[in-house]
């Protein structure tokens, strides 16, 4: 088996040209903006206006809350560059939105914040760029790009806590070109410092963890929001497919799911299969989570040419988890199949899995449904 390597040592894009910058409102993309201006860059500050939380009838702010528009306004003032809303709104419901919610319906677990990525960060806010006559898009975004023997490599961040590669697995080689993440080689105590240094007032500001259209952490709510279709009941089943119950709609379960299903039990129960076709979900216990493999549809491979021999990687299934070893078998068709080194607790089909070579990215896709 062969393992995709870079041998080369890196080098780094040229300094100065002008950049713009997305900036959130928050210490990251403000702090983003700073170090390049003290690099030599030409910056300007912009932000996606992509949802309004009124419009939807919520209470809790969310990002690119007029809030947010009002203190990367204020950054983009303290650091005296010129400074930008967008109104993507059309945009990130057609994209992200309304994806979200037909995987939802289909019984899937999209993961919006790649199809942001993807889509609108890297996809429309990159060509507003260029329209622009800006050499590069720079971001918050705690990951590192490098070149090496001529192609962009996509890597994770220094700081491991905060390192964001993950959703960034959709990235192209072009897209890499043109982007400029100033943080990767920072930890995140580090650019907070920076930022109280500079005076910029959102120094301090709380990180934003949650999806944007649905802060309260109700997905079926936000579900039935976008697509105006009311959740439909169904049956609980086990793996032999006996009726135990009823559900409230496959939009409220995902796999893994342990809580809120009540469903009594001798032994804990956890949601092993959600079928949209048949409006069931299927319980059982720990041991019927466990999976050998998995499959990636609509694989994307950073280098830009797909791998044709198996070959040893880690494979992250999660944000937030660690790779796991793995064997990672190119099926065709833009599938991958990867084929843990032991079973693992099977993730929710429409997730990412993304594959590493150490630190270094080389694709991911979206998990399949289990036959």
């Amino acid at each position: 088996m062969t393992r995709p390597s870079f041998r080369t040592a890196p080098t780094v894009k040229a300094v100065g040209g002008k950049v713009l910058v997305a900036m959130s409102g928050g210490v990251d993309s403000s702090a983003a903006a700073l170090l390049l201006k003290r690099q030599g860059y030409d910056c300007a500050g912009c932000t996606m206006k992509l949802f309004d939380s009124e419009d939807a009838g919520l209470s809790r702010r969310t990002c690119c809350s007029l809030e947010d528009v009002e203190d990367a306004r204020a950054a983009a003032f303290r650091l005296g560059i010129p400074y930008y809303v967008f109104n993507f709104k059309d945009a990130f419901r057609a994209a992200v939105m309304e994806k979200f919610a037909a995987g939802y319906e289909g019984g899937l677990t999209p993961n919006p914040c790649v199809d942001c990525n993807r889509y609108l960060k890297f996809g429309r806010l990159l060509e507003r760029a260029k329209v622009l006559g800006c050499d590069y898009l720079a971001t918050g975004h705690y990951a590192r790009i490098e070149k090496r023997d001529g192609q962009y490599v996509l890597k994770k961040a220094l700081d491991q806590s905060k390192d964001q590669s993950y959703f960034l697995y959709g990235m192209t080689q072009d897209q890499l070109a043109h982007t400029l993440f100033p943080l990767g080689g920072l930890q995140k105590s580090k650019v907070r410092k920076i930022a109280w240094k500079a005076g910029l007032a959102n120094a301090g500001k709380r990180d934003s963890q949650d999806i944007c259209f649905a802060p309260d952490g109700d997905y079926a709510a936000a579900v039935e929001r976008i697509s105006g279709r009311a959740a439909v009941p169904g049956d609980f089943v086990d793996t032999a497919g006996r009726v135990l119950g009823t559900h409230r709609g496959v939009i409220h379960y995902t796999v893994g799911q342990r809580r809120g299903l009540g469903i009594s039990a001798p032994e804990r129960l956890y949601v092993c299969g959600v079928s949209a076709e048949d409006n069931t979900v299927t319980l059982g216990g720990k041991k019927a989570l466990l999976r050998a493999w998995i499959e990636a549809g609509t694989f994307h491979w950073i280098s830009g040419t797909a791998q044709e021999r198996p070959f040893s990687c880690g494979v992250k299934l999660r944000s937030t988890q660690k790779e796991l070893p793995a064997t990672a078998y190119p099926a065709g068709k833009g599938r991958v199949r990867v084929v843990f080194d032991e079973p693992q607790r099977s993730p929710a089909p429409g997730q990412a899995a993304v594959l590493y070579d150490g630190d270094t990215v080389l694709g991911g896709g979206e998990i399949l449904p289990s036959d």
